[in-house]
């Protein structure tokens, strides 16, 4: 819902209400988001940014945000140090880019003049600042935003008082938020004013990214230019080329979204509807008209941006928020059972969208959910190392025979050796000497590396597969991590992952008194017929229902070749013929429940449950199957398959 529009709104917004606040605090809620507490207008206001692929915002609140304290990293620190007690001289958005760029003054104290990041002192002739365009203003014009009545919470780190008259000189060091919106690329950063990164939420290496790299030290790269048309200047013939190169079955909504720059599927759904009635019509359902009328209706949705006329609204189904936008939107307020909610400004919006995403997705379930995946990527990171370090020594087992034959070839040719030598040449093959021993000396420590290379070669088969084990485990855990939606999934998969550790509590959390760990039974969807559909949401989970609930001949499926849950279907009446739609219901909950959710078309596998084995000695919910078919689908979750299945208590 962050699309150009929002966005260009809430840098209106926090133009109009943060320019000369002070930042009182600034913490993590997690690694990727951020919250800063900023006085301005004899005002308080929580400023949120986070750069969560599925939940990237920035936004203001009233209600001050749970900030995680055993959150660390070094760019919060580098927030601590240079964002704190700062004051936002500058709000800025490059025009049709998902990206708001604040920048932040702060005079430090003497022992951090030339600190990494900063300026050096100027001298009294030299006078800059950043003005809200980003342009050199004299710091004369700087506000004194300092009230003795805001408390003291900003007033260290070194940081002086933004006062110009003070000395005559207001020497601040200047540093830019940049807040990237755009959806699994969206970062935080902090650049000096020089333009070089100082630090971000997510570092990106040179192998992850040749066009874009972001590290610190290295220059700021704004996102490239995306080579499409401007909506704000669609003509009536370029938005008749624009619709003659697309086939007449193609969507409107998704021509624009490919076709113009800038425009996300919200925001093209009302253009269509705008056009034509309907956000869904076709190109080749158009009127004659249809060009002038797509050229007019995309520049009026876009006027905002020159105007900052914003109307923002909530769009609610059955008391859930299921939209949020900057402008009225005519298609959400069409859909049946939707109503439209005006309200005073685009953070009250985002912000009740957030809210409305209920305890599964709170800030403190965001935490216990990030400390949680942070421990499982470390434990991961160690097994990836390991078996990457068995690999090496199985490269090195490889080279076990052509040890022997070295050691043989220097006992065989012994006399042809002098002292002193480097290497024996022997019909085309080189053995490499060590110089400073004798040649029975090479011989041995030959044989001697030979056979500690069978040695460890002979188990090393073992290893790499018990490590590649706890990785399919890890990924599998790290999976329903993320993927966790409530409270209880949350601390089950908590519990479980403790247990693993051999009890050692994940950071954060207390350490419990050990005691026997049972799934809970989750609640099954019934179809027409009584079949019941289970879904596992851990380790325990899928193991209990896969051979605990499920009977031989009951249906077991599950993603292929990727992390996820398991999937049950128990017949009511077992019988050779399986019901086809609720194995297509079962089998979209499984494409919806595991690492390719994401895909407009996943693999799933199904077989009988007699055919699937426990891996033995792997963590819970590992297993093996045979005997499989696989068919294609579309994920969905249990609200998209209420034609299909009806929500159960359970038999």
């Amino acid at each position: 819902m962050f699309d150009v529009l929002t966005i260009a709104a809430v840098a209106d917004e926090l133009g109009e209400t943060l320019l000369d606040g002070r930042v009182q605090k600034v913490g993590l809620v997690d690694r990727l988001t951020l919250a800063a507490e900023v006085y301005a207008g004899g005002r308080r206001r929580w400023l949120v940014a986070s750069a969560d692929a599925s939940r990237a915002r920035l936004h203001l609140t009233d209600v001050p945000p749970s900030l995680d304290p055993a959150c660390v990293t070094p760019f919060g620190l580098l927030l601590r140090k240079y964002v704190r007690g700062g004051v936002v001289v500058g709000v800025e958005q490059p025009p049709l880019e998902r990206l708001v760029r604040l920048s932040i003054a702060k005079r430090l104290g003497p022992h951090n003049d030339g600190a990494a990041g900063g300026r050096r002192p100027r001298h009294s002739d030299e006078t800059s600042t950043v003005s809200p365009g980003g342009l050199v203003a004299d710091p004369a014009e700087l506000p004194r935003p300092w009230d003795p009545t805001m408390g003291d919470d900003a007033a260290d780190d070194g940081a002086v008082d933004l006062d110009p008259d003070e000395d005559g000189v207001g020497d601040a060091t200047y540093v830019h938020l940049v807040v990237e919106l755009m959806g699994r690329h969206s970062n935080l950063l902090l650049v000096d004013d020089a333009g070089v990164v100082m630090g971000a939420a997510k570092h990106v290496t040179p192998a992850m990214s040749r066009v874009r790299p972001v590290r610190p030290r290295l220059p700021y790269v704004p996102p490239p230019p995306i080579d499409k048309p401007d909506p704000r200047r669609l003509t009536s013939d370029a938005a008749s080329r624009l619709l003659a190169a697309e086939a007449g079955g193609a969507g409107l909504a998704k021509t624009l979204v490919n076709r113009l720059r800038a425009v996300s599927p919200q925001m093209a759904r009302e253009i269509a509807f705008r056009v034509a009635g309907d956000a869904a019509i076709t190109v080749g359902a158009l009127e004659p008209d249809a060009p002038a009328l797509v050229a007019r209706e995309t520049r009026a949705l876009l006027e905002p941006l020159l105007t900052s006329a914003w109307a923002p609204a909530v769009y609610r189904r059955d008391g859930d928020v299921v939209a949020f936008a900057a402008v009225a939107l005519a298609h959400r307020r069409a859909e049946a059972g939707t109503e439209e909610e005006r309200v005073a400004s685009i953070s009250v919006a985002a912000d009740a969208a957030e809210t409305a995403a209920g305890p599964g997705t709170s800030v403190d379930h965001a935490q216990r959910r990030g400390r949680l995946i942070r421990s499982i990527r470390d434990a991961r990171d160690k097994v990836d190392a390991r078996l990457a370090a068995l690999e090496v020594e199985e490269a090195k087992a490889g080279e076990a025979e052509r040890l022997r034959e070295w050691g043989e070839l220097i006992y065989a040719y012994l006399w042809q050796i002098r002292p002193g030598d480097a290497a024996l040449d022997v019909d085309g093959t080189t053995v490499p000497l060590d110089p400073a021993l004798s040649a029975k000396e090479n011989a041995q420590a030959y044989f001697e590396r030979y056979r500690k290379a069978q040695g460890a070669g002979s188990r090393l088969p073992e290893l790499e597969a018990k490590a590649a084990r706890e990785l399919e485990y890890l990924d599998q855990l790290l999976t329903m991590a993320e993927q966790a939606s409530g409270f209880a999934e949350l601390e089950a998969l908590t519990a479980e992952w403790e247990a693993q550790r051999g009890g050692a509590p994940v950071e954060g959390r207390r350490a419990a008194p050990k005691r026997a760990l049972q799934a809970k039974r989750p609640k099954p969807l019934l179809d027409d017929d009584g079949n019941a559909v289970y879904v596992g949401h851990s380790g325990r989970q899928n193991d209990a229902i896969t051979f605990d609930l499920a009977g031989p001949d009951d249906t077991w499926l599950h993603a292929r070749g990727v992390p996820g849950s398991h999937v049950v279907v128990r017949w009511r009446q077992p019988s050779p013929d399986e019901d086809p739609e609720t194995i297509e219901a079962a089998a979209a909950l499984a494409a919806y429940y595991s690492a390719a959710r994401g895909s407009a078309s996943v693999e799933v596998d199904v077989t009988r449950r007699r055919h699937v084995r426990k891996i033995k000695g792997a963590g819970p919910g590992m297993v093996t199957y045979r005997n499989e078919r696989t068919i294609s689908i579309q994920p969905a979750d249990e609200e998209k398959l209420d034609k299909a299945l009806t929500r159960s208590n359970g038999p």
